[in-house]
């Protein structure tokens, strides 16, 4: 079945709560059909740091929350380790259902097609028009090449100062980007997504979350100066 993307159920607003409340009946796409329900990002209005990853997993899908399960007690240790209090972060996704495969009474996590991040970027446009961070770090690929592109290769730009591309460099149609509020461009920073690193070869996961902090710590440092 043919979808419209997001854009057409996307509220012309800078209001979280109201954009929580939309995102529940987004049919942008067919992922909506089998997850248990959309899942928003979380985090203060206020944030300066703005965190992407790429989908819920089973606990957010059933939780409603996002980095909750894993993966998110991963990334709480890693911001913790490079000293960025988590309460003031904005976490989300750039997909907003559970994409899964049963394996049994298991739901395995799939990796979201480009047609499916494509489609559900107008949420996570809106929700970076709403917060307007100082810093957006992109965790892994889905969510790096959700907003620099299909052919960004993240691995090449760890701890590099990155810009968001024009509108047209990610072929949007003028309905799919909100208006940004009067605030600087955030600086873009990529890095692993947490869930690499518990996927990773138990001899490498320690320097593959060590990593990861160093790159979280970059990201918190490029507006303060340290």
């Amino acid at each position: 079945m043919d979808h419209p993307g997001a854009a057409d159920f996307v509220p012309p607003t800078r209001s979280l709560t109201v954009l929580a409340d939309a995102v529940r009946g987004c049919r942008g796409c067919d992922l909506y059909r089998d997850a248990d329900q959309a899942v928003f990002g979380a985090g203060p209005r206020s944030a300066r740091i703005m965190l992407v990853g790429e989908q819920p997993g089973d606990r957010e899908d059933r939780a409603g929350q996002p980095f909750v399960g894993p993966a998110g007690r991963l990334l709480d240790k890693a911001l913790d380790a490079a000293s960025v209090d988590r309460t003031q972060v904005y976490v989300t996704n750039a997909v907003k259902h559970f994409k899964f495969t049963e394996r049994g009474k298991r739901r395995i996590h799939q990796k979201p097609s480009r047609t499916e991040v494509v489609a559900c970027r107008p949420w996570l446009l809106a929700e970076l028009a709403a917060v307007a961070p100082d810093t957006l770090v992109l965790m892994g690929a889905t969510a790096a090449q959700s907003l620099l592109g299909n052919d960004f290769r993240l691995t090449a730009h760890r701890r590099e100062v990155l810009a968001l591309p024009d509108a047209e460099v990610l072929a949007l149609p003028d309905a799919e980007m909100p208006s940004l509020p009067d605030a600087p461009a955030p600086d873009v920073v990529v890095t692993i997504h947490p869930s690499a690193v518990l996927r990773g070869p138990d001899d490498s996961r320690a320097e593959a979350f060590d990593s990861l902090v160093e790159d979280l710590r970059f990201a918190a440092g490029l507006r303060t100066g340290t």
